[in-house]
């Protein structure tokens, strides 16, 4: 039990169950503990930007073979796609089978819009989007304004240039991609100081939600709820965990390997949160720095699979829930306009619902104001919307990975087997690029 408590799994879970404890019995002071989870939150993300930077540059300047840089990128683009897809298929498909909406009977002209002003402004934005815009905002305004801005796509495409450029002066510019490297010691040691701070984090996450929403909260649309839970559930077992099957990996071993970063998403609602831990352990998995620097910076982008499944889900939900008929066309639209929205919707603003409303807009038989009612457990859906997709873009990256021959396979199966200790709290030390081994 000692060793459970100074794990930083144990404290997490401890945290987890304070949370619910101060939410329920003295839920004014569980609401005020909010900061600690969204102060976590922006610590990480402040990490976010120079850590893509230094482990992208890095891994691509090591590389030498820009040739194969790029076939690993396209093939991570294609593989989200199709993965993506299905995960869009899957929603609307349970949707329509489940019927979570049936039988609320809802009349739109009932439900207050006042809620939904400054999601619904940010939405027409959004749907105003085309490709070309959509591509253009990659690009951005400076070279320190991508950092300054935290756009994950954006310091991606620096972080590309840069290191090709690197590869190509070759031998000269060697030590600027030692600096680099050196650089991205110190941003993971920092960032082994604030992971410390994850349960502080969860509790505030945690208590906030059970003070202010109650445990009877999921009681509310909880079909809709469940459903889309069972939703990430089937995806992940049977459709991630059959494409890493056939590259001869076991998701539960995964899952198992991912448990604290898990953890941490679950109690922060977000997948930010341990945006580079699972970079690092990727590595420590055996994977090239090279792959997981392109794949999992991309992956927040472009392979956002439980967020998917949710916004076909939901726009089903609000049209059954509003009395609206959906025929087979109206379907086919919700899933290719989502496909559409779904893209680059990280970084936005309050996303989901943001990108919801867009994927609403098109289809004018749905009344958007039916997001009123989704509004009210979007929270309970982004735990299982961040799981989903950093669980995504786990399996993501050790299938590419394993297509190209980037991982040592023996290696992950040593450790996905538990036979080799990779504890990032207790040996930080030893996941710094090039610093000591596996424990």
């Amino acid at each position: 039990m000692p060793k459970f408590f100074k794990s930083l799994f144990g404290q997490v879970v401890i945290a987890l169950i304070l949370g619910i404890v101060l939410g329920v019995f003295v839920p004014e002071f569980g609401i005020k503990l909010k900061p600690l989870g969204d102060g976590f939150i922006k610590l990480v993300k402040m990490l976010i930007a120079p850590i893509v930077f230094c482990v992208v540059v890095h891994g691509i300047a090591g590389a030498g073979d820009l040739k194969k840089v790029g076939r690993v990128g396209g093939k991570a683009v294609l593989y989200f796609e199709v993965i993506t897809t299905i995960a869009l298929a899957l929603g609307l498909a349970l949707g329509y089978v489940l019927q979570p909406g049936v039988g609320m009977n809802i009349d739109p002209k009932t439900l207050d819009p006042s809620a939904l002003s400054s999601y619904l402004t940010t939405a027409a934005h959004v749907k105003s989007t085309g490709t070309a815009e959509f591509l253009m905002r990659i690009i951005p305004d400076t070279f320190i304004g991508a950092f300054a801005n935290g756009d994950v796509l954006q310091v991606l495409l620096i972080s590309i240039l840069f290191g090709c450029a690197l590869s190509l002066l070759g031998e000269p510019f060697k030590p600027v991609t030692s600096f680099i490297e050196k650089i991205s010691h110190v941003l993971f040691k920092i960032m082994f100081f604030i992971v410390k701070l994850a349960p502080l984090g969860v509790l505030g996450a945690i208590s906030f939600t059970v003070g202010k929403y109650g445990l009877g909260s999921l009681k509310q649309l909880g079909y809709l709820v469940g459903t889309f839970y069972l939703a990430v559930v089937l995806f992940v077992i049977f459709i991630s965990g059959g494409v890493l099957r056939l590259c001869g990996f076991n998701i539960f071993k995964l899952i198992r390997y991912m448990k604290d970063e898990l953890l941490v998403v679950l109690g922060t609602a977000s997948s930010d949160s341990v945006l580079p831990q699972i970079m690092r352990k990727l590595e420590r998995l055996g994977i090239k720095d090279s792959t997981v620097g392109l794949v999992i910076p991309t992956g927040y982008s472009f392979n956002l699979d439980a967020f998917s499944m949710y916004l076909t889900l939901a726009a089903v939900f609000i049209a059954q829930a509003t009395n609206t008929h959906l025929s087979l066309s109206h379907l086919l639209v919700i899933l290719g306009v989502a496909m559409i929205t779904s893209k680059g919707a990280h970084g936005v603003p309050g996303s989901a619902i943001v990108i919801l409303a867009a994927t609403l807009s098109a289809i004018p038989d749905i009344p958007v104001i039916g997001l009123v009612l989704v509004l009210a457990v979007d929270w309970f859906m982004g735990i299982a919307r961040a799981a989903g997709n950093m669980i995504g873009n786990c399996v993501a990256t050790v299938v590419i990975a394993a297509w190209e021959k980037d991982i040592d396979k023996a290696q992950a199966r040593r450790v996905l087997n538990g036979e080799v200790e990779v504890d990032l709290d207790e040996h930080v030390e030893e996941f710094l690029p090039g610093v000591g081994t596996a424990k």
